[in-house]
């Protein structure tokens, strides 16, 4: 199975001040090896876009997206796909990529949300998802303001339907997060574990969209609300690998 995993990159600048001086200093940053590695060791043909080149160069075509059993986006931002650099500098009109994959999913694809800053509504709701296209096949509601609940203490999801297929083989207990995207399950939803304070929030659930499935799992996949107790954790190739085939209806 083929797999398009989006987000999870950075470009740093740091200002470097030495007395009297100063300097610039710049770098890429790679969060998702954790993920891409899970996701390469259950067997699938894994393409890694960066959130900058995503900007550029994600596909502009419905047929290009079939191309893929199911498309991750991991804390990356709405933005990222509906200002084109052409359209945003230079006028020009571009595809809407946002429906693109609304209408990739109803033809039968995958679509999987991971949470982070950039992600459903995300800090100081820059994310926006809940104002877009994507909001459709999600299966929950994004807020309309920042999402994030952190627990720098820590906290343990709560599963709900240990039956479902994107549970089966996991038998350990979960680790601890660190945090997640605030969001509201759809009634057409189907619920597999909470987290909060309260066990009130949505941590991961599915929905059935059209001839297509989608799957929200509002943690990060990596640091820093995903520590790498969960990245470690003998089960995480297991849960993202039965997430895809779920997405794939191959389970």
């Amino acid at each position: 199975m083929k797999v398009l995993f989006v987000g999870e990159s950075c470009s740093l600048l740091a200002v470097h001040v030495k007395g009297f001086d100063h300097m610039f200093l710049g770098r890429c940053q790679e969060n998702g090896d954790p993920c891409l590695e899970a996701l390469r060791a259950n067997g699938f043909d894994v393409d890694y876009m960066k959130s900058d080149d995503a900007l550029m160069h994600f596909p502009e075509t419905v047929e290009e997206l079939k191309k893929y059993d199911a498309i991750i986006f991991s804390d990356v931002g709405s933005n990222t796909f509906l200002l084109h650099p052409k359209m945003h500098f230079g006028g020009e009109r571009m595809p809407n990529r946002l429906k693109l994959v609304r209408e990739y999913v109803a033809q039968g694809g995958g679509f999987l949300m991971c949470g982070g800053y950039m992600s459903f509504s995300g800090y100081e709701a820059k994310a926006r998802y809940g104002m877009t296209p994507i909001a459709d096949i999600l299966p929950v509601d994004c807020l309309h303001y920042d999402d994030r609940m952190e627990h720098p203490d820590g906290i343990y999801p709560h599963i709900v339907d240990a039956d479902h297929p994107i549970l089966q083989g996991i038998d350990s207990p979960w680790p601890y997060f660190m945090g997640y995207n605030k969001v509201i399950l759809k009634p057409e939803a189907h619920l597999i574990a909470t987290i909060g304070d309260d066990n009130e929030d949505v941590f991961l659930a599915a929905m059935d969209y059209k001839q297509g499935r989608s799957v929200v799992f509002s943690s990060d996949c990596v640091a820093h609300w995903g520590p790498k107790a969960f990245s470690e954790w003998e089960h995480y190739p297991t849960l993202f690998g039965n997430i895809v085939r779920w997405l794939a209806k191959e389970i």
